[in-house]
């Protein structure tokens, strides 16, 4: 039977900036079947698991980017054996911080950006782009790219997604789901903190867990080569198993 993926994009990033990692991805395993998914209707409260459960096919492994690797856990841990593994890109077990999960986005930063996205929905995007992109090697360019690949995407659902990611915490489904799980970060995030990994691997030891010291937020975009070579390592371990 033919390997499934299926990669998930991030708040207000577009499927197209997934397509770098998907090329990586199947140049290196052309065996594997590679798909990118839009995320679900955010708008509808308390739909969307139940959406990406019908839509997605199952014994697949799941991964996702950011806000795409939240809801992947989610559906991991739903689904249990019907999920291969679980794969998480620069995504946070929550996005903002809690009392007993300090390593995220400050709570006045993320009310903030939220305030920002309702009064000008444009700017915020661009400005976004701009913060996905800090800290890398060509910060410009990938912040452009990111723009080219950007979705137009109604305030509403932009507005649903950021009332997720204020809500949303994946502790539980991670410590629920018993299948195998990697989480790639990147050391010079600004918007996830680098500190997120030490906390998860404290937190959930028996994980694997890859830290790029010299990436950004939009590390699967930045770095597609490198990020498929440790998805696929991790994949041939968990078949191994």
């Amino acid at each position: 039977m033919r390997e499934h993926l299926i990669l998930l994009p991030g708040w207000a990033i577009g499927p197209a900036a997934l397509e770098p990692l998907r090329g990586a991805l199947m140049e290196r395993a052309p065996h594997l079947r590679v798909d990118i998914e839009p995320l679900p209707e955010l708008d509808q409260a308390g739909a969307w698991l139940d959406e990406l459960d019908e839509r997605l096919a199952r014994d697949a492994w799941l991964a996702g980017w950011s806000l795409g690797g939240m809801l992947a856990a989610q559906l991991a841990a739903r689904r249990g054996d019907a999920c291969r593994g679980l794969i998480g890109l620069c995504s946070n077990l929550s996005f903002r911080a809690r009392e007993d999960w300090p390593s995220a986005m400050p709570q006045d930063v993320f009310t903030a950006f939220h305030e920002a996205c309702r009064l000008d929905p444009a700017q915020t995007l661009k400005r976004f782009s701009l913060l996905v992109a800090q800290g890398a090697r060509d910060a410009r360019t990938l912040a452009r790219q990111l723009q080219v690949t950007q979705p137009s995407v109604d305030p509403k659902a932009l507005d649903a997604g950021l009332c997720l990611l204020d809500v949303l915490d994946t502790r539980a489904a991670l410590q629920g789901f018993s299948g195998p799980q990697l989480h790639l970060f990147a050391g010079r995030d600004a918007l996830v903190p680098a500190t997120a990994a030490d906390a998860l691997l404290e937190w959930l030891p028996d994980i694997e867990l890859q830290v790029f010291p010299e990436a950004s937020h939009g590390l699967p975009l930045e770095n597609p080569e490198e990020v498929a070579e440790a998805i696929l390592v991790f994949m041939r371990e968990g078949d191994d198993v």
